[in-house]
């Protein structure tokens, strides 16, 4: 059932909200133990349920999502809930007094908070573990990780123990999880979702959805977008939603970088090179490595503006003094953007906008730009690859960097029985472009709504 058909059911009565809430708890203390993607369940969520069907008997309308249990990433505000961002530095961080963005939006859309999700300390990486609540494994196989940093959201939707998780996206954390997860998820184009407050990364970070089809993709982001008071970057129109396909299609295996693909991922990527010209209809024209950015490597400047501007959002004497708690990932991080010198930082933000016009005139206004979304075929659950973690692995923080909307998209498995992501990059404010290329290939490409050996959450 898509989101909207199971809203429906709640809302004529043939389902209740109080049963999808507690269906929701069931197997979440049934399902949860070996994968390790919800934290904490939230008091109150049953009686929030009984309530909305006592309004539904007497006739109100509780929205589009009535009744759907929904999961918040730990990074997200919920009121009479704590945001520990998965750090030690945060283990006794208050309850939130006020919901945060996205959450507002889905709960006025009827959506029930039933709890939080796992990811990696303060987001800052694209597989799911931390020393405050531990690692996150993927319900494809829990040897792996279902990536990051939105891990807990995308383990706990491909494993049906909710109806909607939230997610962000900074540098692929909407992207990774769907392509190890097998679920669809949207980087929208920056600005599409307000932002409150202005993330840590101030240009790179966008709300975002992820789901187990496109249908629910785009009820979702039709729901969370919006201005915002406070955000000069939020489109400030409704998104434009067209009913096109790309005219054409441009391929290539690394965003940066000419080193092959591993066999496994080359092989998933040409298989859907080849179903998009035959199934689609849309010609695909390859690439030369290395040749869609001009100014510098993308990786580098992501990095250096992420770090840079995390450490002013928590402060340098906040930093120097918690730098022994942290994560030997986010302390290494840290370290070294305490040494970056302004001139490196505000040099690294003038080359964003070379990167932005190398992909604007790339793209124009009619096309879609393939790649794998992920160059491995996964991380290890603590964050290596079969051999290490390495930063070439990633197809996702340079639209993080230009703004553009990627959308991931299953695409089979890699040999290790792991899903593929296939991503369309997409002309800046074409996000129904991307979405309606995405049901076309789901048309063509239907995918499980729910990983081997677990149920899609339904009625």
């Amino acid at each position: 059932m898509t989101l909207s058909e199971l809203a429906s059911a709640v809302r004529a009565g043939r389902a209740s909200a109080a049963d999808l809430v507690q269906m929701s708890f069931e197997r979440i203390e049934r399902l949860n133990p070996p994968l390790n993607a919800v934290i904490r369940l939230r008091e109150g969520a049953l009686d929030d349920a009984r309530a909305m069907d006592t309004r539904i008997e007497d006739g109100e309308d509780p929205g589009p999502l009535a009744g759907l249990p929904l999961l918040v990433k730990d990074m997200e505000g919920v009121a009479g809930m704590p945001s520990t961002y998965g750090s030690r530095a945060f283990v006794d961080a208050p309850a939130a007094t006020a919901d945060g963005l996205v959450p507002r939006r889905l709960r006025a859309a009827g959506a029930i908070v039933v709890g939080k999700t796992n990811q990696p300390e303060f987001a800052f990486a694209g597989f799911t573990t931390n020393t405050l609540y531990g690692t996150t494994t993927n319900p494809w196989g829990t040897e792996w990780s279902p990536g990051g940093s939105s891990g807990g959201s995308g383990a706990a939707l491909a494993a049906g123990m909710a109806a909607i998780a939230t997610a962000t996206d900074g540098g692929g954390s909407i992207r990774i999880p769907a392509a190890f997860c097998g679920l669809a998820g949207l980087k929208p184009t920056n600005g599409v979702i307000g932002r409150e407050p202005i993330p840590e990364w101030i240009d790179l970070s966008t709300f975002g959805p992820f789901a187990t089809s496109i249908a629910d993709v785009r009820l979702l982001l039709s729901i969370e977008a919006g201005p915002v008071p406070g955000d000069p970057s939020a489109l400030p129109f409704p998104l434009r939603m067209g009913d096109g396909l790309p005219v054409r299609a441009l391929a290539i295996h690394r965003f940066e970088g000419t080193h092959p693909l591993p066999d496994g991922v080359a092989a998933r990527f040409e298989g859907a090179l080849a179903s998009v010209e035959r199934d689609l209809g849309i010609p695909v024209e390859p690439l030369e490595p290395g040749s869609i950015f001009t100014h510098g490597s993308t990786g580098d400047d992501w990095f250096t503006l992420c770090a840079v501007e995390h450490l002013h959002g928590l402060g340098r004497d906040f930093v120097e003094e918690y730098m022994d708690v942290f994560s030997s990932n986010f302390r290494a991080t840290m370290a070294y953007a305490l040494e970056i010198d302004p001139d490196e930082y505000m040099a690294a933000r003038r080359r964003r906008f070379d990167h932005v016009r190398d992909l604007d005139l790339l793209l124009g206004d009619d096309t879609v730009l393939l790649t794998p979304t992920m160059c491995v075929e996964g991380f290890h659950p603590e964050g290596t690859g079969p051999d290490r973690e390495q930063a070439d692995a990633y197809n996702t923080g340079e639209t993080n960097i230009t703004g553009h909307p990627s959308l991931s998209v299953p695409a089979g498995l890699c040999p290790n029985g792991i899903p593929f992501g296939l991503q369309f990059t997409g002309p800046r404010f074409r996000d129904d472009l991307m979405l309606n290329l995405g049901a076309a290939w789901e048309t063509a490409n239907p995918w499980p709504l729910a990983a081997p050996g677990y149920e899609p959450f339904s009625v």
